[in-house]
C-alpha cells in the first residue's frame, strides 16, 4: 500500500533498526555475562554501525526505510515512468526545461529547494501551472544533511515544505535528500510529516559530465517502464555548446520513451488517491 500525505499509517522501523538495537542490547549482556568476549562484541558492534553507514550512504538502500527506487507496480504495468529534476529552479535553466518539456508534452516532479523558491517563487508556481509538480529537497540543501539530528532535520524539511505549499498552493507529497543521502532519523521524520522518500532507477551524473552522449547512456542503458531518472535544472552541468546537460538530454530520453512505448508521469500521478 502507498502512503499519502493524508492519511498515514502508524511508522513501523526498517527491519536494519531493531536489529541494531537487538545487537546493541545483546552485546551489553554478553558483555557483562563474559568480560572476556567484549573485543569480539565489540568488533560486532563496529560492524554493524559500518553496515548503517553503508546504508546511509547508498541513495537507493531500503535498509533505513520506505525508500521509492522504482514506481509502483501497477503505474510500470501501464508504461509509465518518471522524470525527476532536482536542485532548482533557476532562473536561467528552469523556465527553458519547461518549455521543452510542453514541446515534448512531458510531464515532471522538480524536487526544488526551499531557499530557491523562496528567491524565485514565480517559477515555482509556473511549475505547477504547467501540469507538473513541485516536491520537497530541504530548505537548506546542506551538504551535512546526512549528519543532521532528528530535530534539525525535520526543522529544514518542514520549513521547505511550508515555503513549497505557501508558493505553490500544492503540498509536496515526496522528499529527496541532499545527493540522496540520509541517517536512520530520516524515516520517523519524513513519516510524520507525512512525507514519502523518493531516490531514483538510473542517474546520469548531468551536473558532473557535459558530455551528453555519455550522460543519455547511462539513463538509457536498460530503460524501462517503471523507471525514475534523475535530471538537474539547479547545478547542472554545460554541454561543449554551453547548454544546460538537460535540455539536450530530454529530447533524447522522449524518442527513447516513445520507441519503448513509455509515457511519463509524476511520482504523484501514482500515488493512492487520498482518503476523505
Amino acid at each position: 500500500m502507498n502512503p499519502t500525505a493524508t492519511a498515514p499509517r502508524p511508522w513501523r522501523p526498517a527491519p536494519a533498526l531493531p536489529a541494531s538495537a537487538l545487537l546493541h542490547g545483546a552485546a551489553l549482556g554478553l558483555g557483562l555475562w563474559q568480560p572476556g568476549w567484549w573485543p569480539w562484541l565489540a568488533s560486532a558492534v563496529v560492524a554493524n554501525h559500518a553496515a548503517l553507514v553503508a546504508g546511509s550512504l547508498w541513495p537507493r538502500s531500503q535498509w533505513l526505510g520506505e525508500n521509492w527506487t522504482r514506481l509502483p507496480a501497477a503505474a510500470a504495468a501501464r508504461g509509465a515512468f518518471a522524470i525527476t529534476i532536482d536542485d532548482g529552479p533557476d532562473p536561467e535553466v528552469t523556465p527553458r526545461v519547461l518549455d521543452a518539456l510542453d514541446a515534448l508534452g512531458a510531464r515532471a516532479s522538480f524536487f526544488c529547494i526551499g531557499h530557491r523558491a523562496q528567491a524565485h517563487p514565480a517559477l515555482c508556481r509556473a511549475i505547477v501551472a504547467r501540469g507538473h509538480r513541485v516536491e520537497n529537497h530541504g530548505h537548506s540543501h546542506s551538504n551535512a544533511f546526512s549528519l543532521f539530528g532528528p530535530r534539525r532535520m525535520r526543522a529544514d524539511i518542514a520549513t521547505a515544505q511550508r515555503v513549497l505549499a505557501d508558493i505553490t498552493g500544492q503540498a509536496p507529497r515526496f522528499f529527496r535528500p541532499t545527493a540522496g543521502l540520509r541517517n536512520p532519523f530520516l524515516d520517523p521524520v519524513l513519516h510524520g510529516l507525512g512525507l514519502v522518500h523518493a531516490s531514483w532507477t538510473r542517474r546520469g551524473y548531468d551536473t558532473r559530465t557535459g558530455d551528453v552522449t555519455t550522460v543519455h547512456r547511462r539513463l538509457a542503458r536498460g530503460f524501462a517502464a517503471g523507471d525514475i531518472l534523475l535530471l538537474h535544472d539547479g547545478h547542472c552541468a554545460r554541454a561543449p555548446d554551453g547548454q544546460p546537460v538537460l535540455l539536450h538530454l530530454l529530447p533524447r530520453l522522449m524518442a527513447d520513451a516513445q520507441r519503448l512505448g513509455l509515457r511519463p508521469v509524476t511520482l504523484a500521478d501514482t500515488l493512492s488517491p487520498p482518503s476523505p
